[in-house]
């Protein structure tokens, strides 16, 4: 139970999937501008990986493996991968339609988010199983969502303030918030 647990803060802190192994950074960096709209895709990131990784792990270890086709596992991860940010992206429409356009091309590119391919990936190169894949995938999807919304939340804060330089605003400055919030969590490497 400890090992989970471990995993588990590790992933979210340590192991930060933005800011320690610089996975998903268009996401992050394009819809961090509002609060509202990085909760929204946090949590269909969460909800995407996963989906993803429960279902990535079992066609890995229950078709691929047996098979002898592990070569294959990037083109069935990323079509997996496709299917469920089409199924998110449907139902955010019905349900959520001012989240669905506040999105807007964003949310068809957590398709191509290597934020969620990665974790699949990770879980896989591991030899994580089922139970450990799901917590840690569980861990990087808060530690996603958390990083996107503490962005967001500085670059509204930014976006009011006078005393930024002209040349800073933007992309420049919101860089520089990512670098420094990526070196705040290394201070996080000691705990496990």
């Amino acid at each position: 139970m400890s090992g989970l647990l471990a995993l588990f803060i590790g992933s979210i802190f340590v192991n930060n999937i933005l800011l320690a192994r610089f996975l998903g950074c268009c996401p992050f960096l394009g819809v961090s501008s509002k609060l509202e709209t990085a909760k929204g895709m946090g949590f269909a990131v969460i909800f995407v990986m996963l989906m993803a990784s429960t279902m990535t792990w079992l066609i890995f270890e229950y078709i691929l493996v047996p098979l002898n086709l592990q070569y294959l596992y990037t083109l069935s991860f990323i079509l997996v991968i496709a299917a469920l940010v089409q199924f998110v992206e449907i139902v955010l429409k019905k349900i959520q339609p001012g989240l669905y356009k506040s999105l807007g091309i964003f949310l068809p590119l957590i398709t191509t988010n290597c934020a969620v391919l990665g974790v699949a990936v990770i879980n896989m190169n591991e030899k994580y199983g089922l139970i450990e894949s799901i917590v840690h995938t569980l861990g990087a999807s808060i530690g996603f969502l958390i990083a996107i919304v503490l962005m967001a939340g500085i670059r509204e804060r930014i976006e009011v303030s006078q005393s930024m330089p002209r040349c800073l605003r933007g992309l420049p400055i919101a860089l520089v918030t990512a670098g420094l919030m990526s070196i705040a969590f290394m201070g996080f490497s000691g705990i496990i």
